[in-house]
């Protein structure tokens, strides 16, 4: 069509990683830990962001989708191995563009090192674990309308126990437990000197 855009032109100047490629800030934690809120909180308090959510990516599989579990098929396992790799290729795409970039999602044990590797060296990662007690995520999941946690599946207590055990520590954890989301979004903004509020 005349006068579009290419491809090249429509990623911008800074695609190619010609340019200063702007930060990445992963923020992970268990289901219910307010990853998805915060996210959203952060990214609006900058001039300019992008939010990616693997909870989205995860429901671009319409068929066939297959759940990750406490002893996950194969197939869970390929399909979230597919999600993290896509979530880190946008977040690259965005951030070589010039898109401060915030990247949520169910990121445990040694995923998370995988996870930040992924991003590759082009990029300043930024991980923001979100860790209040476990008793403060049930209480959470409990008042969402979709739960997380229940008789067939994990419990907030052990998946907190085993992703506290099994995860890295890098990066910054953060107990959120008595913090409001508006309070944690603050704390991780001004942690990590993310630009000016809005």
């Amino acid at each position: 069509m005349s006068g579009a855009p290419t491809a090249d032109e429509a990623a911008g100047p800074d695609a190619e990683g010609g340019g200063q490629a702007a930060p990445v800030v992963v923020i992970t934690g268990i289901p219910g830990s307010g990853k998805s809120t915060i996210g959203a909180l952060l990214a609006e308090r900058l001039e300019r962001a992008v939010l990616i959510e693997g909870d989205t990516l995860r429901r671009m599989v319409v068929s066939g989708r297959v759940e990750m579990s406490p002893d996950p098929e194969p197939e869970a396992l390929l399909q979230y191995g597919l999600r993290l790799r896509h979530l880190a290729h946008l977040a690259r795409s965005y951030a070589a563009a010039g898109f401060p970039v915030i990247a949520e999602d169910n990121i445990l044990g040694a995923y998370l090192e995988e996870f930040v590797e992924m991003l590759g060296d082009t990029v300043t990662a930024h991980v923001v674990v979100l860790a209040p007690r476990a008793e403060v995520v049930r209480g959470r999941d409990a008042a969402r309308t979709h739960h997380a946690y229940g008789d067939d599946g994990w419990g907030a207590e052990a998946l907190d126990a085993t992703f506290r055990e099994e995860t890295a520590r890098i990066g910054h954890w953060l107990d959120t437990s008595e913090q409001s989301a508006s309070q944690t979004a603050d704390t991780v903004r001004r942690l990590l000197a993310l630009g000016e509020e809005r």
